[in-house]
């Protein structure tokens, strides 16, 4: 099993730091980037292996010109912060709202390619395309970053409702992605109570890794975005189904921080 980092947005909200938009966890890699590793130590300290730097919204879209040098500054900083056999992806996400396809633009072709390259030309050891929700898009940022000759993820999100996407649709994306050179699919942001549905949609639609990273839901289950002792327990009480239906990448996305990703290390087999 892989287990992946948790959240920066959350945990720099967390520790006081600014997340404007449009910018949102990119404004802390110019302004605070000790913040933004020590959170990846953080993650890594809890058991992660695979980080993700913080590119989210390194993207001409969000800064303009200044795009390019803060991308790299983000696969730098991750880079620095873990230890040198953990592995460090570089996230391509939806050019405008992750909860929005219908902000998706008709034509993202020419600005995933050009994050793609250059998250690989910086040295990311793979390329995960995530928090998508509209498939069009996802396809066109897969077959990009597959283009780069990287190791390629994909995740598809259903939102905070689990309505944005039906497991059977997210199950004919992943097919479509692994036609496109993705080696693994995985789910992310979607509520830990609602996942098991589109953990057990993947691994019958494709012969690759699956995974899941979700969110801590509503404040009302007590999974996350307030310290809670009890939260990280509830969360591997839903991944411990995901890895039973066959899931082998695991870690934590929105409202989790690196208690919930300590608590899936139960999850790893014995050492």
């Amino acid at each position: 099993m892989i287990l992946l980092d948790g959240p920066l947005g959350t945990q720099l909200l967390a520790r006081g730091v600014p997340t404007p938009i449009p910018l949102w966890s990119a404004w802390a890699l110019e302004h605070q980037p000790e913040a933004v590793r020590s959170i990846h130590a953080d993650y890594a300290a809890a058991g992660a292996t695979v980080h993700t730097a913080n590119t989210f919204r390194t993207k001409r879209r969000q800064l303009g010109p200044d795009w390019e040098p803060l991308a790299r500054l983000a696969v730098s900083i991750c880079r620095q912060a873990v230890p040198s056999d953990h592995r460090v992806a570089g996230s391509i996400a939806p050019l405008e709202d992750c909860y929005r396809p219908d902000l998706s633009p008709a034509d993202p072709r020419s600005e995933h390619r050009e994050l793609a390259l250059l998250l690989a030309e910086a040295g990311c050891d793979l390329l995960l395309c995530e928090t998508f929700p509209h498939v069009g898009e996802a396809l066109i940022a897969i077959e990009e970053a597959a283009n780069t000759g990287v190791e390629t993820w994909a995740s598809f999100t259903a939102g905070p409702e689990a309505d944005l996407l039906r497991p059977e649709q997210m199950a004919d994306a992943a097919r479509a992605a692994v036609d496109l050179g993705a080696r693994a699919v995985l789910i992310n942001c979607v509520p830990a109570s609602a996942t098991l549905p589109f953990i057990q949609a993947l691994v019958a639609a494709v012969q690759v890794p699956i995974g899941a990273y979700a969110n801590a839901g509503h404040a009302e289950e007590l999974m996350g975005w307030s310290p809670s002792p009890q939260g990280p327990g509830l969360y591997l009480r839903h991944a411990r189904t995901w890895r039973e239906a066959g899931a082998s990448i695991l870690g934590s996305c929105c409202g989790t921080g690196p208690a919930h990703i300590g608590a899936l290390r139960d999850l790893l087999p014995p050492t």
